[in-house]
């Protein structure tokens, strides 16, 4: 008896001993000043988004299954960047006015993510702003490089209480983000110093020597070496479509197709799939490229849903619609209050870059074809609250055309109808209201023109 009494006794304390971690996560915390209109997780490359419940006094929380590695917790506005694994329950709080001194983070978990924090910052305190770090020579830049890898190190060596494995998967992303920099000189400092015939030196890659593209757990763990992955393969593509005249689809899926690693061939496929199939010329074609390639059964479903929802926007099928926008003259503005012209929509908001590049171009066409039997749409998607920054841009710029302001931004019906995941974006319809081309060329590109003709505009 008492035999088994001690051996019940073994078990009960080798179970307690052994218990395992739980697979979820905890996160809570409290929003001070102003009340975010969306409070998110996500991951890196946005494949995974939980939304928030954000209690009227700032409070939220929530217990969630997510696996181990890097998140984002984004209020729109603020992003607070996260390591998260099993077991962890963090408390993250922070004041609107004041985000970049307030942000506190406590609890299970807490060693790793204010480790993050200070990276962040000690990171931008010694690159220095974008312009003086890509103008330093091929040798300042490795130096400043090296200088914040190694700075970031001790950083990480000297913060207490975080785990060892989370030291050894940072030690190894610490050296990868390394490299990635060093990927990234060649297009920066020709931008930044107007050289766009720059290139590095023979010997400035020579860090990548034997590198492996094909380990799988670090493509899973470290955000940076999947980023060198993808630069590599997507050199391989621009090779191909300027060596070999093969077009951008082409080239994709015979580099996709040669990647030796299955597993980072079908994130690879999926991660260029999931932004790009809305591109295509063809998405007949690559869809059926795409789930030719491509062996795992989730991102196949993913691109399906996004396929489906493509083709009902293919040329000739009516296009979805939007239906009382403000318009910057008064009143509002339907779609169907277009009908019996050709329309011509550029989807932009006033702080997109890009959007505004095209501004000029835009104006010229509008004039060239001011006569014609086409309506120029400008649907901004900048949010409702930053309605004066649209109406001062119109004015200070003496944009012309239909000038609406979408009703929930990004999250408008029509901008979710047309899959619309980068600006400017521009769509061009009949005169019955149906899609001729939803990925209508720039009015910077010449290929707008010759489109127009063709339809006798």
């Amino acid at each position: 008896m008492k035999k088994l009494l001690l051996l019940a006794l073994a078990i009960t304390a080798f179970s307690c001993n052994t218990e395992k971690k739980p697979n979820y996560v905890v996160i809570s915390g409290k929003i001070t000043n102003k009340l975010p209109t969306e409070l998110s997780l996500n991951t890196q490359d946005r494949s995974f988004k939980e939304l928030f419940n954000v209690a009227a006094d700032g409070t939220f929380s929530d217990t969630l299954t997510v696996e181990a590695g890097s998140y984002i917790l984004y209020d729109t506005k603020n992003p607070v960047f996260l390591y998260l694994e099993p077991g962890y329950n963090i408390n993250i709080n922070y004041d609107t006015k004041d985000f970049q001194n307030s942000l506190a983070i406590t609890g299970e978990g807490a060693p790793e993510n204010n480790y993050l924090i200070e990276k962040i910052n000690k990171t931008r305190e010694i690159a220095g702003d974008n312009a003086s770090l890509y103008n330093l020579s091929e040798q300042e830049y490795k130096d400043k490089q090296l200088a914040i890898k190694d700075s970031i190190s001790v950083l990480l060596h000297k913060t207490k209480g975080v785990s060892k494995s989370f030291i050894t998967k940072e030690e190894n992303e610490l050296q990868y983000a390394y490299l990635a920099s060093l990927n990234i000189y060649e297009r920066a400092h020709g931008y930044f110093t107007k050289d766009t015939n720059f290139k590095v030196s023979e010997d400035f890659l020579n860090d990548f020597e034997g590198f492996d593209y094909a380990n799988d757990a670090d493509y899973k763990a470290s955000k940076s070496y999947k980023k060198i992955v993808a630069d590599h393969y997507a050199l391989k593509i621009n090779k191909l479509v300027t060596n070999d005249s093969l077009s951008q689809d082409e080239a994709f899926f015979q580099v996709a197709r040669s990647i030796p690693s299955e597993e980072i061939k079908n994130t690879f496929l999926f991660d260029v799939a999931n932004q790009t199939i809305g591109r295509s010329k063809d998405i007949e074609a690559f869809y059926k490229n795409y789930m030719e390639a491509s062996t795992n059964e989730e991102n196949n479903t993913k691109i399906t849903e996004k396929y489906n929802q493509l083709t009902a926007i293919a040329k000739g099928k009516p296009s979805p619609k939007f239906v009382d926008y403000e318009n910057y003259n008064g009143g509002t503005t339907s779609l169907d209050d277009l009908k019996g012209k050709f329309v011509y929509i550029d989807v932009w908001a006033t702080w997109c870059g890009p959007c505004k590049r095209e501004i000029p171009f835009l104006k010229e066409l509008e004039k060239g074809y001011h006569d014609k039997n086409i309506e120029f749409v400008s649907l901004s998607i900048d949010k409702v609250s930053d309605r004066e920054k649209w109406r001062k841009m119109i004015e200070s710029e003496n944009l012309q055309g239909v000038q609406i302001l979408a009703d929930n931004d990004w999250k408008s019906q029509f901008v979710k109808d047309y899959q619309i995941q980068g600006i400017p974006r521009f769509i061009l319809l009949d005169t019955e209201g149906n899609i001729v081309d939803a990925n209508a060329p720039r009015p910077s590109d010449p290929k707008l023109g010759e489109l127009l003709t063709e339809l006798n505009i």
